[in-house]
Order: structure tokens, then C-alpha cells, then sequence
């Protein structure tokens, strides 16, 4: 499949398996996502290659921002009509607790988009989404 075939088969079926598979990074640290309704919940999976503390363990945080920031473009790949990758222009993560080797959650938020920036929250969580192991902003330039 294209690149286009792709997006258009994800946005008709809402199986995102060949999307994450044609992401190197996403395929590589085990990204998911699942759809409900218009909302996407993104998944990163119970993965040992992922820890970066096994005395505790706990995830690398480098995977937790990628797989943040990752989360956030691929948010932006389905609201747009495009399947060009936005570029990153800032990313701010505050890390609130350790992310332990469990199942970890992602949504993300639009907060403001224009003819070339888009700005979107993201916030993961393990247990509770009242309790985010982490929280983030980012910037994309948007392609014409």
C-alpha cells in the first residue's frame, strides 16, 4: 500500500495496524492506537526493550516522549487530509510520576490549529487518566 492507501484505509476501517507498521518508530517501541467514536486512544505496550530503570522498572523516559510526540503526530495525520509526517517544532514534556513497566495510555488534544502550526496537548497516563505519569504540549508545522 501507498502512503495515501494507507490513511485512507485506517480512516475507513479504523485498523491502524498498517499505519504503525509503515512508522519505523511507532512499529519499533509497539505503539497502538484504538478508536472511539472521534476519539483515539493511543496504547504503549507492557515491553522490556522499552525500560530504561529495570531495578524498578520503569520506562525509558526517551520512549515515553517519543511515544508522546509520535501520539500527538499521528493525531494530526487523521484530522488532516494528508499523510505527510508535520514537522515538530517544539515539544515541552513534564514528567509528574515514573511510568512503571505496565500498559501506558495516550489522548491527545487540538488546542489551536491554523494554515501552518497546530498546537496539541497530550497526556498519558497508566492507571488512571486522573493520573498522568506524564503531560506535554507540542507545536507541528503543518505541509501544504
Amino acid at each position: 500500500m501507498t502512503d495515501p492507501e494507507i490513511l485512507r484505509y485506517t480512516q475507513e476501517t479504523g485498523d491502524f495496524s498498517h499505519m504503525m507498521e509503515s512508522i519505523p518508530y511507532a512499529s519499533w517501541i509497539g505503539l497502538q492506537c484504538d478508536r472511539f467514536g472521534d476519539d483515539l486512544i493511543f496504547r504503549l505496550p507492557k515491553k522490556e526493550e522499552n525500560l530504561g530503570n529495570p531495578i524498578l522498572p520503569a520506562i525509558h523516559g526517551g520512549v515515553i516522549g517519543g511515544f508522546m510526540e509520535m501520539s500527538a503526530a499521528i493525531y494530526l495525520i487523521m484530522s488532516q487530509d494528508t499523510f505527510r509526517m508535520p514537522r515538530i517544532v517544539d515539544f515541552s514534556l513534564d514528567y509528574l510520576r515514573a511510568g512503571l513497566n505496565r500498559e501506558t495510555y495516550a489522548e491527545c488534544r487540538l488546542t489551536r490549529q491554523g494554515n501552518r502550526v497546530a498546537n496539541v496537548m497530550i497526556s498519558a497516563w497508566q492507571k488512571s487518566r486522573s493520573q498522568p505519569i506524564a503531560t506535554a504540549r507540542a507545536h507541528f508545522l503543518l505541509e501544504d
